[in-house]
This record gives C-alpha cells, structure tokens and sequence, in this order.
C-alpha cells in the first residue's frame, strides 16, 4: 500500500500544480460551459426537429402522391394523344385486312415503345390485331364484354381500364382505348395495353425500392383498390388491405368516403406517414408511405454523431486552449502560406518550404512529397493522354468516352459519323445522338445488365445526325472499371445502315417468290410445319393446289414475257380472294397454292371458287391482244387423317388432278368438301 501510494502520489501533485495554473482553470471553465450550453440547447432543438421533421414529412408525402399523381396523369394524357394521332392512318375498310392493320404497327414504332402491346377491336369486339413481344398476329379473340371497349363504343371517348387479366397471355394488365370514329359514329377501337408484371409504374416517378424492404413505397391502385403497382411485384393485382403498412391509411381513406381528389389527402397513422391522390383522367390512386421511425432515424442518428463530436470538440478545444498559450503559431502560418502555393505551377516543387519541428515539421516534409507526386502524375497523365488521342485519330470506327451520361471524350471519326463538331458535342448529354427518347431509355437496363454479368455491351440501334438523319448503327460498350460506374464507359460506333438493309432483303428473298412476291415452296412448308405443330387448335383449316389451263401455250407463242406477266396477273388476284389471314404461294413455274387456316369447308370452297373465277376473267393484254388462262383448282381440308404436312400437300395435288381430268378450270375437293357447282356458282352470285 506505501509503494502503490507513493506511485500515485506525484501524478495528483503535477496535476494539483496544473489546475493552480490561470490558464488551466479558464480552459476548464470554458470547456464545462461550452458543454452545458451545447448540451441544453441540443435537446430543445432536438424536440423541435423531431416535431418539425414529421410534420415536414407529412407535407412531403402528400405533395410526393400528389405530384406522382399528376406525371402519372400528364403520362396517361400523353399515351392517349399517341393513340389519338395514330388513328387517322386507320379507317373503315382497313380494320379487317391483318395486312394493312399489320403495316399500320410496322409504322408506329413510337405506340410500340409506349406500351407492352397494341391491339385493333373491331366493332364486333374481335381483335383483329395484337402485336406485342412475340410480333403482330390476330387472334380474333372476343372482346365486346371489356368495359373499356363498351365505353369506347358507346361514349365514342377515350378511356383507360380498371386491373384485368388478359384472354391471350393471361398477365394483369391496363388497357388504354382509343375509339376511332367514322362519320359521327364508331367502328373500331385502338387500344393501348401495358402489363403490370413487365414494368412498374410507380417506379417512373419515384425511388421506390423494387424488393419492398425500403421504408418509403409507393402504390397505385384502381378505383375499387387492386394494386396496380407495387414495389413488391406479388402483390399486383391484390386488394389494398394485403399491404400490412396501408391498413390505417385505407380504413381512414374508406371514413372520408373514398374520395378521388387530385389535391390530395393525408392520411397519417401511429406507426407512418401517408397521403392519397387521385390520378387526373383515370380512376387510379397514388399511395405514399413512409414509417416515422424511418423519417426519424436519422435525426436520431445525427444527435448521436452530434453528441460525440460536441463531445470530441470539447476535448480538443480544452487542449487547444492549453496549446495556443505554449507553442508559437509562426511556422503553421508560413506552412499555410506555402500550401497555397502548392499548385503553382511556376514554382518549384522543392523550395519555400517552412524549417519546423513537431507536427508541422512533418506536415511540411508530407506536403512536399505530396507536391512532387502530384507533378509526376501530371505529366505521366498527360502522355497517356495524347497517346489515346493518337489511337482514337487512326482507329476506324468512332469512338467516344462517357461518364454520367455525357461526352467526355469524342474521336475524330465519331464526330463524323454524328455529323457534329467535337464543341457540339463534349459536356453535352448522351440522349442527343438517338433517333428516339424511348429507345435511349430502354438502352439503360440492357446496358447495366450486360456489365453485370460481365458481357460486352453490343446492340444494332438508330441514331440521329446534327442534319436531323438517322442511321442504323452498332454500338459497343465496355465500362472502364466493372466495380464502379462513376469510372465511365468505352464506346464504339461503326455505321451499319447498308449490312441491316442488305440483310433484310436476303431475309426477303429467301421466303419469297423473286417475280410474283408470294411465298414460295420453303415458306409454304414452313406454315405447314406450325399448323400440324399447333394441332388441333388450328382445325379446321384447307389447302388449296392451282395449276394455270392454257398456260403452256402463252409462253410458245407470246414468250417468256408475256408468261410472266399472266403469272404476276394471277398472283394479284390470287391475293384479291384470299382473305388477309391467308398465305399465298408460288410453287414454281404456273402452280400455286393458298393456306387457309380457322377455315370450315364451305368457306374454303367458296373462296376456291372465287379464286378459279377471277383468274378465268383475267384480261392480260400483250402486243395488241388479251392473253386469258384459266385453273384447276384442288381442295384438301386438314383432319384428323392427315398424317403430316407432305400428306396434306399432296391430297391438294390430287384433288388438282382430279380437276385437270374433269375438264379444267373447275374445283374438286377431296374428303366430305364436295358441293355441288351449282351451288358454288350460285353463291358466287350472291356474294
């Protein structure tokens, strides 16, 4: 105990002569009061922040569903104004020809890009054309009992749906309808569909978190409360009420009587903050919430870090006072004065630098050595620099640096191919180069997807020119730094405008007839393949075999030329009677051949008979004269005997016969398809 008490002895003693000391007892005194000062007014501050930060919040939520609401109005106003400016290249007559409603989507990249599918209803309320991600086609499915399109219909206005599960790929979806009106009256209904499972709507106007663990989310629902958007994508298409966080915020919703206000109404709870607004043109709802533990966390957390740093502060500041009085501040300034002159280029790295000891000593030998570093650095920078500039000016294709999408960097050959001066382009935002603004967003996730798994960006896409032109082009992408984005990305860009056209028209002719644009063999086994792979939903369905009468004679004595001109005369009417679901085909030399598919016998013999009596009135003058062939016709209707496509193939070839036998220019038919001729000629008549 003596030796434990003398050891401790002479510590107390030295700091017993130091709080004698003037200079001690005023830092100590300042220190404490400093400390109780800071910590008085950081609880009544904190009360206060707490306070005004859920109150902020609350306003914050409401303007947040309000806000959204209203994009998402503007968003929906836009979708209907692309469906509304669509409309005048319908009209009447086009709505049943799959072809011509088929070139309209071909037309309307920008409908396409808008929505996840468009479909044209006629007035019947069968679909005469979807085309979607698998492409247009017409499945001619009823839909007359959809609201949307009794609404259109009926009120000849636009409309946009409630929630529904769609009847061709069974996805909960929206339909946005647009009627088209002729003469006062409408006759077909454009409709624009966006499936909730493939995009989340929510997502255009806010952060939402899309893994629904984020204390802030953002829904959408409909009028009736299905959820049309959710940062959980399960919960799409359920009731409001699935969601635990909205329960208070829905049943205070439900006592005001469920209003639909655009100006919104707040809806806050015990456990979290929430709004409501109605959406301005549809009867949609944004939900915001947002759980006050969340708001307040970091008003907590930031009390905690303020303590600790008052509390830091303190410390310092009362041996800061102490330091002051005992070290002169001469060579801190002198340092101060040379670290100003750090980036002076003028002056040599090495001089001006202040003779210290302590700290500061070694803050000046740090500073020195940081200077010279930053010199080397420069100057290695700027070789590599012009190196690249090198490699970019003799590099082919165009190349071009980005960094949080804009240019940074652009060689010669990129600027030429932009058709845009290197000032035109440098700082300026990467979205002016694209032919659309829907194709530069979509490019986004495409990108980030390819860099995650490690890939080489690399697409085909359309860009525009300073002169307003646009190109096709092949862009590729590589990032700079795979673990940081803030890095950039190498791109390259090479013009591809005459390989995409000349791989499209190889494309062409490999499925089609060089001299009379049908079809030829290899498509038609092709079709044939699908409809026995498809069985039994296609049945029922026929194929027609042609062989031209008198044609031989043509080519003896009129020529090669003239033969030519009978066969493209045939094709066109050939086309003229078949029905726009159907695929005309040249076989080769004078026989043809027309799938028929969803179609009953009686119909097949109809549109045959009408085939044979319009090549027959064919009037094709050469020279002076009028060249006339007429055709047999052969029927063979796809049933449950038909082995295979070959089968099928060469029943209609036997029919042919058949009708080549029986005096030409007439239709026979196989299986139970006969009719009399009578009967045809006699429905020919009436139609």
């Amino acid at each position: 105990m003596p030796l434990r008490f003398s050891m401790l002895h002479k510590p107390l003693q030295t700091l017993l002569v130091h709080l004698r000391s003037l200079k001690v007892r005023l830092a100590l005194i300042g220190t404490l009061a400093l400390a109780a000062g800071i910590g008085l007014s950081t609880a009544l501050l904190m009360q206060r922040a707490e306070r005004d930060t859920l109150q902020l919040a609350q306003v914050h939520q409401l303007e947040q569903a309000v806000h959204s609401a209203r994009l998402l109005g503007v968003r929906l106003r836009d979708a209907h104004r692309a469906l509304a400016d669509a409309l005048p290249q319908l009209n009447g007559p086009l709505i049943d020809d799959f072809s011509a409603l088929q070139a309209f989507g071909a037309t309307n990249p920008v409908l396409r890009g808008l929505f996840d599918s468009i479909f044209v209803v006629g007035g019947d309320g069968r679909l005469n054309l979807l085309w979607d991600d698998k492409g247009p086609r017409s499945p001619r499915t009823d839909l007359s009992d959809r609201p949307y399109f009794q609404v259109a219909m009926t009120e000849g206005r636009a409309t946009v749906s409630d929630l529904f599960v769609g009847r061709v790929n069974s996805e909960p979806m929206v339909a946005l309808a647009q009627p088209l009106v002729v003469q006062g009256r409408p006759v077909a209904v454009l409709v624009g569909g966006l499936m909730l499972l493939r995009r989340d709507i929510a997502s255009v106007f806010t952060d939402a978190s899309m893994d629904g663990q984020d204390p802030q989310i953002v829904v959408i629902t409909d009028a009736t409360g299905r959820i049309l958007s959710h940062p959980q994508q399960g919960l799409v298409g359920a009731p409001l009420s699935a969601e635990p966080r909205m329960l208070q915020a829905l049943a205070r919703w439900r006592a005001l009587g469920q209003p639909m206000w655009s100006s919104g109404q707040e809806l806050g709870g015990s456990h979290g903050l929430a709004a409501v607004a109605g959406v301005p043109g549809a009867d949609w709802l944004v939900w915001t919430w947002r759980d006050k533990t969340a708001v307040l966390a970091p008003l907590l957390a930031g009390r905690t870090q303020a303590m600790l740093a008052a509390l830091v502060l303190l410390v310092l500041m009362g041996v800061g006072l102490l330091a002051i009085m005992a070290r002169t501040l001469r060579p801190l300034a002198l340092l101060q004065a040379r670290a100003h002159r750090l980036f002076d280029a003028q002056r040599s790295t090495q001089d001006d630098w202040p003779a210290a000891q302590g700290e500061i000593g070694d803050l000046a030998r740090v500073l020195r050595h940081v200077a010279a570093e930053k010199a080397q650095l420069e100057t290695f920078t700027a070789q590599v620099i012009q190196r690249l500039q090198s490699v970019m000016a003799a590099a082919p294709v165009g190349i071009c640096f980005t960094r949080k999408r804009r240019f940074e960097l652009v060689s010669a050959e990129f600027c030429r191919l932009m058709g845009r001066g290197e000032s035109l382009l440098l700082g300026q935002e990467t979205h002016i180069i694209y032919a659309s603004s829907e194709e530069f967003e979509a490019l986004g996730p495409s990108v980030a997807a390819a860099f995650q798994a490690g890939r080489q960006f690399d697409a085909e896409l359309r860009f525009r020119r300073g002169d307003g032109s646009c190109f096709t082009g092949r862009l590729r992408g590589q990032p700079v730094d795979a673990a940081s984005s803030e890095a950039g990305t190498i791109w390259s860009l090479s013009d591809v405008t005459e390989d995409v056209a000349a791989r499209e028209a190889l494309q062409w002719a490999a499925a089609h007839d060089a001299l009379t644009g049908l079809a030829n063999r290899k498509a038609l086994e092709q079709r044939l393949t699908r409809v026995f792979d498809l069985l039994p939903r296609p049945l029922p369905a026929a194929l027609l075999l042609l062989d031209l009468d008198r044609f031989k004679p043509v080519n003896d004595v009129h020529g090669h030329a003239a033969g030519d001109a009978v066969l493209c005369a045939v094709a066109t009417a050939i086309q003229a009677c078949a029905r726009s679901t159907d695929m005309a085909v040249r076989l080769g030399g004078d026989e043809f051949a027309v799938v028929l598919e969803h179609c009953r016998a009686e119909v097949a013999l109809r549109i045959a008979e009408e085939i044979r009596a319009a090549i027959s009135s064919l009037c094709v003058p050469w020279n002076g004269r009028s060249l006339q062939v007429g055709a047999s016709v052969g029927v063979a209707l796809l049933d449950d005997h038909v082995a295979s496509p070959a089968a099928w193939l060469a029943a209609a070839d036997k029919a042919c016969y058949a009708a080549k036998a029986c005096g030409r220019n007439q239709v026979q038919a196989v299986g139970d398809m006969s009719i009399e001729t009578d009967t045809l000629e006699a429905e020919h008549a009436i139609s």
